[in-house]
Order: C-alpha cells, then sequence, then structure tokens
C-alpha cells in the first residue's frame, strides 16, 4: 500500500504524458450508421450514402481498437497502450463539455485527434482518485465539427467482499417539462458497447462487477446514458445543437428503467437529468442550442 505522497509522486510522474496526441481515423461507413440507428430504434434503411448524420452522433465512432492481447482483465485496454498507466484499477466516465459546429457524413472520411489535457489526482470520501481529461477534436471535410473534452474518474478497487462505494443520493428535480421512460436491457447495453467497440466487463459481466468492483450488478454505460438523454431533449428542442456539457451523479444499473427529463428551452438553453428506478438524480446534462 502506497502513501498519499507517493501516489501524488505517481501522478506527477505522468505529466509527461499532457500533450500527447494520437490520430483516430474513421471512414464513417454506412453499415456502421445503420447499427447505430438501429441500436437507437431508429429504421436503418432511412439512412444512405452521403447522409449527414445527427451531429451528436460522433461519439460513436473513432473507436479505440486494442489488439486483443492488449486487453486487460476489466476489458480495458491495458495502461499505457492508449492512455496514461495511471496507478488506480478502475476507470469509468465522469462527464463532459462538448462544442458542435457540423456533422458526420456517411461516406465521408474522418478523423479524431484525441489529446492527453490533464491528469489530477484527487481525494475523497470514497478514497484516492484521479480524474484524466482528454479532448478529443473531430475533423472532417478539413474543418472540425466538435471538440469533445471527457473526464473519466480512476478509483482505487474495493476490498474483496467489501461493496462499491456509492454517491449519496440526490432526488432528481420534479418540475419536468418531459418525461421519457427507458428500459435499459441487457440487449440495449450490449449492442451500444459493440457500436462503440467497448468491452469493459461491468457492463455485461456480473460475475466480474459483483466480485470485482463491489457492484450490485452489471453497470450500465454512461456514454449510453448521455445518448438517451440528449436524444429525447432534442425532441423537444428547437434550432440546431450547438454543444452541451453533461455530468454523471449516480450508476444505473443494467435491467432497471430510467427516467430521462428536462425542462423547456429557455433562450437556447434547456436543462436536462436522468433519474433512476428511486427517483435518485443520476445524471444532469444542459444543451446549448443555436
Amino acid at each position: 500500500m502506497t502513501t498519499d505522497a507517493e501516489f501524488e509522486a505517481a501522478i506527477a510522474a505522468l505529466q509527461s504524458w499532457v500533450g500527447r496526441e494520437r490520430v483516430v481515423e474513421d471512414e464513417i461507413g454506412l453499415s456502421s450508421a445503420r447499427r447505430i440507428a438501429g441500436m437507437l430504434d431508429i429504421d436503418p434503411a432511412t439512412l444512405k450514402q452521403g447522409d449527414a448524420l445527427p451531429p451528436h452522433w460522433f461519439t460513436m465512432f473513432f473507436p479505440d481498437i486494442a489488439k486483443q492481447s492488449d486487453i486487460g482483465p476489466d476489458g480495458h485496454p491495458n495502461k499505457g497502450v492508449f492512455l496514461p498507466p495511471i496507478p488506480l484499477p478502475r476507470r469509468m466516465g465522469a462527464g463532459r463539455r462538448v462544442t458542435i459546429d457540423g456533422a458526420l457524413r456517411i461516406g465521408q472520411p474522418a478523423t479524431k485527434r484525441a489529446i492527453v489535457a490533464g491528469i489530477v489526482p484527487k481525494f475523497g470520501r470514497t478514497g484516492r482518485m484521479a480524474v484524466l481529461t482528454m479532448r478529443l477534436v473531430i475533423e472532417t471535410g478539413g474543418k472540425t465539427i466538435a471538440v469533445d473534452e471527457f473526464d473519466a474518474m480512476y478509483r482505487e478497487a474495493p476490498k474483496p467482499g467489501q461493496a462499491s462505494p456509492q454517491t449519496p443520493p440526490v432526488k432528481a428535480p420534479d418540475n419536468a417539462s418531459f418525461a421519457d421512460e427507458v428500459l435499459l436491457s441487457s440487449a440495449l447495453v450490449f449492442r451500444y458497447s459493440s457500436v462503440t467497440w467497448n468491452a469493459h466487463r461491468i457492463h455485461y459481466d456480473a460475475d466480474y462487477a459483483r466480485d470485482e468492483e463491489g457492484y450490485p450488478a452489471t453497470v450500465q454505460n454512461g456514454g449510453l446514458t448521455m445518448q438517451l438523454l440528449l436524444d429525447a431533449a432534442l425532441k423537444r428542442a428547437s434550432g440546431r445543437l450547438a454543444g452541451f456539457t453533461a455530468r454523471l451523479a449516480r450508476p444505473l444499473w443494467v435491467g432497471d428503467t430510467v427516467t430521462l427529463c428536462g425542462a423547456a428551452p429557455v433562450d437556447g438553453k434547456m436543462a436536462c437529468w436522468a433519474a433512476d428506478k428511486d427517483g435518485n438524480l443520476c445524471a444532469t446534462m444542459d444543451l446549448t442550442l443555436a
């Protein structure tokens, strides 16, 4: 067991990673777009070569494709393959800040520039943590169409037999102008993990999620929560999605129902949130509409 000072020194030693950049290419294929559409309950046949995609769909392209021998015991690529080797075993998405200036087009090649923007140690009620911030710059047709700053939270593993510590519950707001209930079925979560090439075992391996990471069940993918919340909001919004900020507050469990809520747009802004089956706040999102 290292001391807090040794942990901070280990994080400081990783600062050479900050500023590192790699490029991921994607052809934005028709078959990929149609698989995403089907997963979101949209008729895949409505998508054709050359069509512009919904602006926020860029988050489901440009996967990091690791060799099987580079996959770790949690299903993620091993530390140091794509991301800094942060000395904590558990990683989950925490939040993001996104600006959008255009859209991907089916059949038009595009790139993602993935830049390590920051690595910060933290000490909280649940123990040692580190926040990795990645800046993702999406480019196609000679222009930048989106910039996504994404935070991932790294945490200590629970002791054997110990439950994973959770943030105390906070009730979701009760002033929603819309509320859509969505079943987080295992098939839906599996299909999202498939289209995003995400093999994190907490999303499909119940024994691993319980025995190794201390969760009561398989864990809903936070990226899917954000996708569903955006989709629900944009059904009620007017104008173009120019950006959003999002924060995950509490885990959701595969097999449960999530309620996707939001307030009416005001002056180009729209506040949204997600609540679990007990009415607890699980995610917040603020949309900017142009």
